[in-house]
């Protein structure tokens, strides 16, 4: 069971880092993966820098990373408890997310 809490671990912070990735380095070309931003007009559109908000965003799923990397550090010595805490502090990480990107917006 110990592995399979390591293994989860790392495998969402390999993939939050690689979608950070991914958007970090787009160009701009992303930002019709985000949501709500590839339902706005054309008009709507223009009023943002694509190209400074997929490395924003990019960095943000980068750093999402991190609590599972931590994760795995902490089910190595208690397995099951790093899973928890990695996902408590990502689910901080994520409404924090969510409150910057509103305020953003509004």
């Amino acid at each position: 069971m110990k592995l399979y809490y390591i293994l989860f671990d790392l495998m969402m912070a390999i993939l939050f880092f690689l979608i950070g990735i991914y958007f970090y380095k787009s160009n701009g070309k992303a930002a019709n993966f985000l949501t709500g931003y590839n339902m706005k007009s054309i008009d709507e559109r223009k009023k943002f820098n694509e190209d400074t908000l997929c490395k924003d965003y990019g960095k943000k799923m980068m750093l999402w990373a991190i609590p599972f990397l931590i994760g795995i550090g902490i089910d190595i010595y208690s397995p099951g408890k790093g899973i928890r805490i990695a996902s408590i502090l990502w689910i901080i990480l994520f409404l924090q997310f969510l409150i910057e990107r509103h305020k953003r917006e509004s």
